[in-house]
């Protein structure tokens, strides 16, 4: 028997984090994206938008509904993001394709307008929070923290630049996401495989 929150190895052999063995959206996610380096405007404000609506949801949740949050917010294209009127909105609060949630709606909107205001590119600033020195890998999942330093000091400096729904939970989870640590548990597949 399997260690509890040790690696998990899935129905066709391979090892995987435990969140990411038993649903197929959960296993080519974290097959194919988390934990990858990510850069770019779209596709980071993307994270951080997808990060805060699943703060008190299931990742899966949000996972399913992707496509239909990049269509609803164009593309997470920032400019056209921060333009979103209250006919956005209504039409955003009315798509039973996304989380209708309208503290969230209104927060993508508002950090669409937050990416335009900043001094320096989104990536550069995010990143610029990656940890420099590396820990240990993970053994089990009770060893991937919710939070540290760095996310606290992230959150902290969004925050700061107007951004909101960018706790340091969030800003963890959203530095895994995006390959800005690598929380992939020790014996998992993607812990050694080439970025």
């Amino acid at each position: 028997m399997a260690e509890p929150g040790a690696v998990v190895i899935g129905s066709d052999g391979r090892a995987r984090c435990p969140w990411g063995a038993n649903q197929p959206d959960y296993a080519e996610y974290h097959d194919s994206e988390w934990g990858v380096p990510l850069r770019g405007e779209a596709a980071l404000f993307e994270r951080i938008t997808l990060e805060a609506f699943q703060s008190g949801l299931a990742w899966l949740t949000i996972l399913r509904k992707r496509e239909a949050f990049r269509r609803a917010f164009a593309e997470f294209d920032p400019r056209r993001v921060a333009e979103f009127g209250p006919d956005d909105r209504q039409r955003l609060l009315a798509d039973a394709g996304i989380v209708r949630n309208r503290a969230k709606i209104d927060a993508a909107i508002r950090n669409a307008g937050a990416v335009l205001e900043l001094d320096r590119p989104l990536d550069e600033l995010l990143w610029s929070f990656a940890p420099q020195d590396s820990r240990a890998r993970p053994k089990k999942s009770d060893d991937v923290p919710a939070i540290t330093p760095e996310s606290k000091a992230m959150a902290k400096e969004l925050k700061r630049r107007g951004f909101v729904f960018v706790g340091p939970t969030t800003c963890y989870a959203l530095m895994q996401a995006t390959g800005m640590v690598d929380d992939h548990l020790a014996g998992c597949w993607r812990a050694t495989a080439p970025e």
